[in-house]
């Protein structure tokens, strides 16, 4: 039984940024929450199609090893990543960035089903959208004081003569 979670945030930087980051090495490191337990085994070395990802996470006292494959990508505009091995019956997260006056909307959407059909969704579908709810909090946070801290850092091009 899929179901759809969706999170979106306005960023106050250009889509350019925005996108760059999350191409930016260490942004997955940066991007996972304090509060979980997670070991990155294997690291893509881009969001290009064909690139995996290999991470070692906790359910409970249980390791999980999660692996996602770079399914679709166009630069500035969208990534995808689906599960290969994890937790889920069926995960696909797709990335997409879209410019808006004054800046960026990031929209993660997750295709996903819990393992056990109905069952697992009526036993853990709501703590499930509840966690991801407040990692895709963080993950925005991180990305939109990321995003703000380099324009800070960027020098203002001088006036025109």
């Amino acid at each position: 039984m899929p179901v759809i979670f969706r999170y979106e945030s306005f960023i106050p930087a250009p889509l350019a940024c925005v996108f760059a980051f999350h191409e930016s090495p260490g942004a997955l490191d940066r991007l996972i929450p304090p509060w979980e337990t997670v070991r990155i085994i294997k690291r893509g070395e881009s969001l290009a199609p064909g690139t995996r990802v290999v991470m070692e996470m906790k359910i409970g006292p249980f390791p999980i090893i999660w692996e996602a494959l770079h399914t679709r990508y166009e630069k500035n505009v969208f990534f995808e990543d689906t599960q290969q091995r994890g937790p889920f019956s069926r995960w696909v997260h797709t990335h997409r960035f879209v410019a808006v006056e004054g800046g960026t909307v990031l929209i993660d959407e997750i295709n996903y089903a819990l393992p056990l059909g109905a069952l697992g969704q009526l036993l853990g579908g709501f703590a499930v959208r509840k966690q991801l709810a407040r990692m895709f909090r963080f993950r925005h946070e991180v990305t939109r004081k990321a995003c703000l801290d380099e324009l800070s850092a960027t020098p203002a091009a001088p006036p025109i003569p």
